[in-house]
């Protein structure tokens, strides 16, 4: 009897040391599991760091609008050329103006409406445009442009402040420095006005309107030796000028 008991005793702490092994292995097997599942968990929370930011893929999208943005201003700007060359100057500014509407920042459609208001006499519109574009971007040919439009308006001073501003850009420039001397002429600046028209005249040798300004010039500054070799310029490129024989002669007398 007493060895049943000491058997049966054995056996039971048998089953509890087994069972107590079996715990313990349990929980290690499950401490491992959850530290790798954490370790996972780590690493993918890094991964979706380094993929979260797609600012990348919206460039393409940005790009592809600005094309498409570029392509119909040009679009619209050949459609006013085409417009300008029949002579549809109204249906040239409504496509102008659209293409502004687009790309309120196209320099070169500004400056092509602000082309066709000078050559179609609207120069109050010619004017502000030239004037808001020589605001972002300073170019000789604008400045020229808005002399010329200041000119017709009789903004003499105006336009000569204007010249003065293209020649500093391109100060080679023949037609510019006539221009600038024509606007001196009309502010009543004789002596500034003669040393550009005479510089003008030696690259356009042969415009006979610049040289009549330049001996009339001359004339108003009292240079009269020079007023008489400008006048046998003229004579010589238009032979036939009863106006121009006459004036030599009153020289001459």
């Amino acid at each position: 009897m007493v060895y049943i008991v000491v058997l049966m005793g054995s056996l039971i702490g048998l089953s509890a040391l087994l069972a107590m092994r079996i715990a313990m292995r349990y929980r290690a097997v499950r401490k491992f599991v959850r530290s790798i599942r954490e370790r996972s968990g780590k690493v993918k929370g890094e991964t979706a760091c380094h993929t979260v930011p797609d600012t990348p893929l919206e460039r393409p999208r940005k790009n592809a609008r600005t094309m498409h943005m570029v392509q119909e201003v040009r679009a619209l700007e050949r459609q006013a050329e085409k417009a300008t060359a029949h002579g549809k100057y109204d249906e040239a500014e409504k496509l102008y103006i659209r293409a502004l509407t687009v790309d309120p920042r196209a320099h070169d459609t500004q400056t092509a409406l602000a082309k066709l208001y000078l050559t179609t006499d609207r120069d109050a519109k010619a004017e502000a445009l030239y004037k808001e574009i020589l605001m972002k971007i300073e170019d000789a040919a604008c400045y020229a442009n808005l002399g010329l439009v200041l000119y017709k308006q009789g903004k003499y001073a105006e336009a000569c402040a204007a010249y003065e501003r293209a020649l500093e850009k391109d100060p080679s420039h023949a037609q510019r420095t006539f221009a600038l001397g024509r606007c001196y002429m009309a502010t009543g600046q004789y002596d500034m006005a003669a040393p550009l028209l005479e510089r003008a005249s030696i690259r356009l040798s042969r415009d006979t309107v610049l040289l009549r300004l330049l001996a009339e010039c001359y004339m108003h500054i009292k240079d009269i030796d020079s007023a008489e070799a400008t006048y046998r310029r003229i004579n010589k490129l238009e032979p036939y000028d009863e106006e121009i024989k006459a004036k030599l002669v009153a020289l001459a007398a």
